[in-house]
Parts: C-alpha cells; sequence; structure tokens
C-alpha cells in the first residue's frame, strides 16, 4: 500500500503534497543527531497520544499547568522527561515557561535533544493535522530506520534570543551554508531548529510545500501559485494562530 495515497478523493490533492508528506515520513523514521529511528517514532506515537491524555487536558483548562501533577498515558517507551516535552508541545504549546525548559535539563535532556523534539512535534502535527481537517484517517506511523544517531551539533550555533544556541545568518557557513538559502532574511520559527540542520531544512520543504515559497514570503503580493490569495492564505493563518496561542 503506497504512502500518502489521495487519488481517490472527492476533491484533488496537489501533487507535491503526498511527495512531501512521504519525505517528512522517511525523515521521521531515520536516526538524527540524537535520537535513534526508533526513538523518533516513539515520540510521534506519543504526540497522538497526548490528543487523549487526561493529565494534558486537566493542565491545558487549568489557569496554572506546571501547578497539575500526575502521570501522562503514554506507550512507556520513552524516559519520562521525553513524555512531558512531547505531550506539553503537542497539547499547551503557547504557556511553556522557561521554568519548565529548564526542568527538562536538569532531568536528563541536551539543549540539542530537546530542539530534535521540538522538530519530531512538529512534523507530526503539520501532517496529522493536514489529515485531521480533510476527515481523512491518520497515515500509520514508519517502521523505524536502523541506525545511530550522528551527535553532530553545528558549531556556528551560539546563544541569541531563544532558549537555545542558533545558527544566525552570517554563521550559516560550511555545511549550513544553504540552511537559509543563502539570505539574510531569517524566520524565528524555522532558525529555532537550528541547532538540528536537517530539522531546518525539513521545516523549509514543508513551508514551501503547505505555505508558500520562503522567496516569496516577504511579498504579500505572491501566493506561490496557490488556489487561495494571499491575503486569504494569511487570514487563515492569523485565525489559526490565534486559536492555538501562538506567540506570533
Amino acid at each position: 500500500m503506497t504512502a500518502f495515497a489521495y487519488e481517490n478523493l472527492a476533491y484533488p490533492i496537489r501533487s507535491d503534497i503526498p511527495k512531501t508528506n512521504r519525505a517528512i515520513w522517511d525523515h521521521l523514521a531515520s536516526a538524527g543527531c540524537w535520537w535513534t529511528g526508533a526513538e523518533r517514532v516513539a515520540m510521534a506515537a506519543e504526540v497522538r497520544c497526548a490528543r487523549s491524555c487526561a493529565l494534558c487536558r486537566k493542565r491545558k483548562t487549568s489557569l496554572a499547568p506546571d501547578s497539575v501533577e500526575g502521570e501522562h498515558d503514554d506507550g512507556a517507551q520513552l524516559p519520562p522527561p521525553v513524555v512531558e516535552a512531547v505531550h506539553r508541545l503537542a497539547t499547551d504549546s503557547g504557556r511553556l515557561k522557561k521554568t519548565w525548559f529548564d526542568g527538562l535539563i536538569e532531568n536528563g535532556l541536551t539543549d540539542a535533544m530537546y530542539v530534535e523534539i521540538v522538530a519530531v512535534v512538529a512534523v507530526v502535527l503539520a501532517v496529522d493535522e493536514f489529515h485531521h481537517a480533510l476527515g481523512l484517517p491518520l497515515e500509520p506511523l514508519p517502521d523505524p530506520i536502523a541506525g545511530e544517531p550522528s551527535r553532530y551539533r553545528p558549531p556556528g550555533a551560539k546563544p541569541a534570543d531563544a532558549w537555545v544556541p542558533v545558527i544566525l545568518a552570517e554563521d550559516a557557513v560550511g555545511e549550513e551554508a544553504d540552511l537559509y538559502g543563502g539570505g539574510n532574511r531569517i524566520v524565528n520559527v524555522v532558525s529555532a531548529l537550528s541547532l538540528i540542520p536537517d530539522s531546518v531544512r525539513m521545516a523549509d520543504r514543508i513551508l514551501n510545500t503547505y505555505y508558500v515559497f520562503g522567496a516569496d514570503m516577504p511579498n504579500l503580493s505572491k501566493n506561490s501559485g496557490r488556489a487561495l490569495k494571499r491575503s486569504q492564505m494569511e487570514f487563515i493563518a492569523a485565525r489559526v494562530s490565534a486559536m492555538n496561542d501562538c506567540f506570533y
């Protein structure tokens, strides 16, 4: 069975969407910089588990989510700090605090491990929410691909305005020279992933497919050939961001 088969739907799906979704699943199943493919797929399973997690529901409705104690409903495959990170990122990311992040670090995660978790959660939500929006069943998670993490930390990453070190435009050289398309304009939500360079590359592909091409982003008259006008796209994006308590 072909993954992401959209041929028999009542409405057309652009051909680049299933190609990107398959690339995301291959990326998810492979070892990253700090986590194996099996661990990354287990994180993806936790993203889905978080939707029905009783603790996550209680925290979501609480004025002070950090004060709500308990255990997550989980698949028991990952360490508790990883499960906590995945569930909170998937269900209540708009209210995360630096003290929460610091607690994860104190409990054994590194800044780069955390960034890779963020990237996994983001790509799984992108694909799953596309299916939810169209009323489609979720795609089965991929089988993990054997391999060890590279443990690569980009030398150009340094402290900036984020909780974690990032690669700035002037430091995107060498193996990271391609990260921002050779330009000086960097989208913060993308550069925040730059401790894991391949996650930036995947985020760029997702933006090009689901939103607009990076080169077209500053020009609000360009919509990268989409069916919607750019103004319509931005209206929808702003509404969704507001509903998700997005910082932006």
